[in-house]
C-alpha cells in the first residue's frame, strides 16, 4: 500500500516540476551552423567559376559571344568590302560570300560598310582559292548524296587605308561545315539551293569574327 500523494515506483515517469516544464517549452531551436551558409557561398562561387571556364573554352574552340565587335583601331569606322575574287570553277560563289559578309558586318558590328575603297578607313579584300564538296551521307533508295562536307579556302587581307598597315592577313582561311542538300552534288553550287545560302552566312560569320576579334 502506497502513502498518500506518492507515485508508484514502476509504470510511470518522474514528476516534473512546473518551473522545469516552462523552461523546456520556452527553449529555442538551435540556429543553423555557420558551415551551412559557408557551403552555400562555396557552391555559388564554384558554379560561377565553372561558367567562366566554359566561356573561355568555347572562345578557344573558335566560337565567340554574340555582340557588336569593335576590336580594330579606333580610327577604323568605315570598311570597304569589294567583291571577293573567285579562283575556282564555281560560278558566282564569290557573289554569295561577299553579300553575306557585308550583311554580317552590318548586323554584328558597329562599322559602316561601303563598296568603294576610296571612301573607307580600311579595305577587306579576299580570294576564294578553292572550294571542295565531299558527299558524306546518301539516300539509300536513290543513291543521291543528302549531306556534304564543304571546305572553302580563302586569302584574306584587311588594310588600313591611311597608313597602309595590314591589320589582318591570312593565306589559309579555312571554313568547313556539313550541309544537307536538296540537289545533286554537281549542281549544288550552281543552283539556288537553300544550303548554299546557309553556307554563305556561316562563312561570313566566321570571317567577320576572325577579322574583328583577332586584331
Amino acid at each position: 500500500m502506497r502513502r498518500s500523494g506518492e507515485w508508484p515506483r514502476q509504470g510511470r515517469g518522474k514528476r516534473v516540476a512546473s518551473g522545469e516544464r516552462e523552461n523546456r517549452s520556452s527553449a529555442k531551436v538551435p540556429a543553423p551552423r555557420a558551415g551551412v551558409q559557408a557551403n552555400g557561398w562555396t557552391i555559388r562561387f564554384f558554379l560561377l567559376g565553372a561558367t567562366v571556364a566554359m566561356m573561355g573554352l568555347l572562345a578557344g574552340c573558335g566560337y565567340h559571344v554574340a555582340g557588336r565587335g569593335d576590336a580594330l583601331p579606333k580610327n577604323i569606322r568605315i570598311i570597304a568590302v569589294p567583291a571577293l575574287e573567285n579562283k575556282t570553277n564555281s560560278y558566282r560563289i564569290e557573289q554569295k560570300l561577299t553579300a553575306a559578309t557585308i550583311h554580317e558586318f552590318l548586323a554584328k558590328t558597329s562599322y559602316h560598310v561601303v563598296s568603294d575603297p576610296a571612301n573607307a578607313d580600311a579595305v577587306l579584300r579576299g580570294k576564294v582559292v578553292s572550294l571542295e564538296a565531299d558527299p558524306l551521307l546518301f539516300d539509300t533508295k536513290t543513291g543521291r548524296a543528302t549531306t556534304m562536307l564543304v571546305i572553302v579556302k580563302c586569302e584574306i587581307t584587311l588594310t588600313d587605308n591611311a597608313t597602309r598597315k595590314v591589320l589582318y592577313q591570312t593565306d589559309n582561311f579555312l571554313f568547313r561545315n556539313e550541309y544537307e542538300i536538296s540537289t545533286d552534288v554537281k549542281s549544288f553550287f550552281g543552283e539556288q539551293d537553300p544550303a548554299l545560302d546557309r553556307l554563305a552566312q556561316d562563312f561570313a560569320t566566321r570571317l567577320v569574327a576572325a577579322v574583328t576579334e583577332n586584331y
